[in-house]
């Protein structure tokens, strides 16, 4: 801890005990937005290489020119320069999964391939093959917090199943099949989601530094990823002495939605300004509108609460009562659609999915609220299929349905909200809607140069695009002048 609080010191933080919360970081001066205020590489990280059709490199995460390791058949590299990043490690790893008759290398999933480059990073440490330092060593994976004694029996019986598995491959005495469970109660709340620019998941990485750092449904600071490091970049003015608060949870939901979530994941309750909240008036009424009906004058913006002998929902703005039954039939229809949804897009009928999705969107349209997180999540879908299918006008018209939902759910400086705005920006831009597509990349570019850094190649392109865009746009305005 000494050393650690050392080499945090150069960084201006530090680490200190919160009653409740453990282990804390602390700012020792002032951060200002988009400032990085501590990154950190991978102890151990794996690409998420569930899917046979969607391998990755295990460098780079890419998913070009793979071939893979001719010993072991389980990883995979887009080149010799990865190769050799990886070969220390991967030289151990790659002797223990070869032991392993075929069908058993089958079930070596992500989980337990980090779990076994866990130990034998530490192996390689221990011979000082490779170098430990104050902010990357073993002992840092110790301190993490497990919380075995709050797990469910389920969840232990599937830790030590998979605990078996890796003391099974490793074949090394002086590890118990009880630590390595503890290490994977340990993974399941501090491991983090490696995310491409885009915030689409790549792989799983354990970063021990920045794990001891707290969540917050109204964090001063984002999480984001340049490749496999780690970045905590502060959103708002963070004053010297300050805890650096992140999100570990999609944010945008109900207090009870968020709760639910911290609490299955992480196996704690949340006790942010936003959520001390709960059960007040302004609670309660964003909850129901987020999560809950809308009135049935479609002219009235109101949001509905059970009635007090519970057999409707009544308006808090007009008074008008919606009946129970009426709800749970549409609800059922829904519920009913969503089942069979998601099977053309597997499938890549993504014509077929579209028509599936617009039922349900005019379904929920009837039932939920405009600001509706439902709604939104549907009409995401919509757009995702209409942009594999090329239908850019249509994808467009759905991006700007959901603006006005991400622009409640999100805080203003958020990188969900700038990628959609990005996302509009773009797709007016190719359909030459250029003054429009100047305004939504504009947007965009003010929210991402905070929350991924100036210097990142995608802030980088996406400033190149704004201008190309913003040029074009004064040609187009000369033109029309002449």
């Amino acid at each position: 801890m000494e050393d650690l609080q050392r080499a945090l010191k150069d960084r201006n933080l530090t680490v200190s005990n919160v009653p409740g919360k453990g282990r804390s970081l602390f700012t020792t001066r002032d951060f200002y937005p988009g400032e990085v205020i501590i990154s950190e590489e991978a102890y151990v990280c794996v690409p998420n290489n569930n899917n046979s059709s969607h391998k990755r490199c295990d460098g780079c995460f890419t998913t070009t020119n793979l071939s893979k390791c001719s010993r072991c058949h389980v990883v995979w590299y887009c080149g010799t320069a990865c190769q050799k990043s990886e070969w220390k490690l991967h030289r151990l790893e790659c002797e223990v999964l070869s032991r392993l008759d075929y069908d058993k290398r089958k079930s070596v999933t992500p989980s337990i391939r980090l779990m076994l480059k866990l130990y034998l990073r530490r192996k390689l440490q221990d011979e000082k093959i490779i170098p430990s330092t104050a902010r990357d060593n073993y002992k840092l994976v110790e301190a993490l917090v497990a919380h075995m004694s709050d797990i469910t029996e389920e969840q232990l019986v599937l830790y030590a199943q998979m605990a078996n598995l890796v003391h099974l491959i490793l074949q090394w005495p002086e590890i118990t099949i009880k630590e390595i469970a503890e290490n994977f109660s340990k993974f399941a709340c501090n491991a983090h989601t490696i995310c491409d620019s885009e915030l689409r998941p790549l792989g799983t990485g354990l970063y021990p530094v920045v794990s001891i750092i707290n969540h917050s449904c109204l964090p001063n600071s984002v999480l984001v990823f340049e490749g496999r490091t780690a970045s905590v970049r502060a959103l708002q003015h963070v004053p010297k002495g300050t805890e650096v608060m992140i999100s570990y949870i999609e944010t945008a939901g109900s207090t009870v939605t968020r709760q639910k979530a911290l609490k299955e994941q992480y196996l704690f309750a949340c006790v942010c300004p936003l959520c001390s909240k709960s059960g007040q008036y302004d609670d309660v009424r964003e909850n129901a509108i987020l999560e809950g009906y809308r009135c049935k004058n479609e002219k009235c913006d109101g949001f509905l609460l059970r009635t007090t002998d519970g057999k409707a929902f009544q308006c808090q703005d007009c008074g008008l009562v919606r009946d129970k039954e009426e709800i749970k039939k549409i609800a059922t229809e829904i519920k009913l659609l969503s089942e069979e949804a998601s099977k053309p897009s597997s499938r890549g009928n993504y014509q077929e999915a579209i028509t599936i999705y617009t039922m349900i969107e005019k379904l929920q349209v009837k039932l939920y609220h405009t600001f509706s997180i439902n709604l939104m999540q549907t009409r995401e879908m919509i757009l995702k299929s209409l942009m594999k299918l090329e239908h850019w006008r249509e994808a467009l018209a759905y991006c700007k349905l959901t603006i006005p939902i991400y622009q409640r759910v999100y805080p203003a400086v958020h990188p969900m909200l700038g990628l959609q705005y990005y996302t509009c920006g773009k797709l007016e831009w190719y359909l030459g809607d250029t003054e429009e597509a100047v305004i939504s990349l504009t947007k965009a570019v003010d929210i991402l140069r905070i929350t991924h850094g100036t210097n990142t190649p995608f802030v980088k392109e996406l400033l190149v695009m704004l201008e190309e865009a913003r040029a074009e746009a004064s040609f187009k305005l000369s033109s029309k002048e002449e």
